[in-house]
């Protein structure tokens, strides 16, 4: 197999079951901590019982407010961090046996190329077992499938555009013929304009690799244009698990029913959701709470959710949730504003 062959995939690109991670946390414990009962070994409970399964050249979109849990759990999912507890196959193997079957762009590309190394150098290091003119032909090439010419193989990251280091590091991430790409807000940095190139290109680079990817991003637009199936994280859990088709108006978790009510409209979009102002801040994650994790600040709860920790349960194919009362907070749809 050379460095631009697609590998053939039998089994799932990850399968992930019951992942915990929590961090510990030293310092004293606050008042809201100490009134709560809050013991003296704290811990963040980052990832709290995840699990997933991403099947070959499929998408997951993974969403949900600052410090849910998201980065934590892509971090996970690639072997960047181990778990407490739980299990990770890539592509049927355990993880941490072939680390060249997962790879991952972050959203600052400066940060992930050494300043000292031209692009040249910065790739080859993803294909080890090439020198010379095979090297540079690999390399070449790779920068053709991310629309880079070749010339920039001799340039240093500061004599690139933002855009153009991000696509370098994407051509570094594909270069191993990985199962597994995580991209955690790799497109966040970039103009609107380069957004939905990175995004077309990630697309077409999925289409001839047949890679899986898990897309982090607080983007919702960019997310839903990703994704196949697109999970919802509040403080450490999966919410809910929905076929990107119906993060539009087939929601069940309140949770992800405000948070898609939050996304900006664009004329053109066809229908707009009056917004959902949730109240209050989300529970601490060093002390959740034992009933639902939503529960305080859920527009629909009721005394159930304040006791009993409702587990994640696939209630149509495809589409889990996890909530005592699914589809009780509909949103409400309003028409297409019109110009002046």
């Amino acid at each position: 197999m050379t460095a631009v062959d697609a590998p053939a995939v039998t089994a799932p690109a990850l399968a992930a079951t019951g992942l915990v991670r929590h961090f510990a946390v030293s310092g004293r414990r606050s008042k809201a901590e100490r009134a709560a009962g809050a013991g003296r070994h704290r811990a963040v409970h980052a990832v709290d019982d995840v699990s997933l399964v991403v099947p070959a050249g499929t998408t997951l979109g993974v969403v949900g407010e600052s410090g849910c849990g998201k980065s934590s759990l892509g971090r996970l999912l690639v072997g960047l961090d181990r778990p407490d507890r739980g299990e990770i196959e890539w592509a049927g193997e355990r993880a941490g046996t072939h680390r060249g079957q997962v790879q991952a762009v972050f959203q600052d590309p400066a940060s992930a190329l050494d300043p000292r190394m031209t692009v040249q150098d910065a790739i080859g290091e993803a294909l080890p077992g090439l020198r010379g003119d095979e090297l540079r032909a690999a390399v070449d090439e790779l920068l053709h499938r991310v629309g880079l010419d070749a010339e920039l193989a001799e340039r240093l990251p500061h004599q690139l555009s933002g855009g153009q280091q991000q696509r370098v590091c994407i051509a570094r991430a594909i270069a191993s013929n990985p199962a597994l790409v995580l991209l955690d807000e790799a497109v966040s940095s970039l103009d609107a304009s380069l957004q939905a190139q990175v995004v077309e290109l990630l697309l077409q680079l999925q289409e001839r690799n047949h890679a899986a990817y898990v897309f982090i991003s607080h983007d919702l637009r960019a997310v839903r244009a990703v994704s196949d199936r697109i999970a919802v994280m509040y403080l450490g859990q999966i919410v809910e698990l929905a076929p990107a088709e119906r993060f539009d108006l087939e929601l069940l978790h309140p949770y992800s029913v405000a948070l898609r009510s939050a996304e900006p409209h664009l004329p053109g979009d066809g229908h707009r959701i009056e917004r959902i102002v949730l109240q209050g801040d989300p529970p601490s994650p060093i002390d959740p709470p034992s009933g639902c994790r939503f529960a305080s600040r859920c527009p629909v709860a009721q005394a159930r959710c304040r006791t009993e920790a409702p587990a994640l349960v696939e209630r149509t194919d495809g589409h889990a949730v996890r909530c005592h009362f699914p589809g009780s907070l509909v949103p409400l749809v309003l028409p297409e504003e019109q110009p002046a």
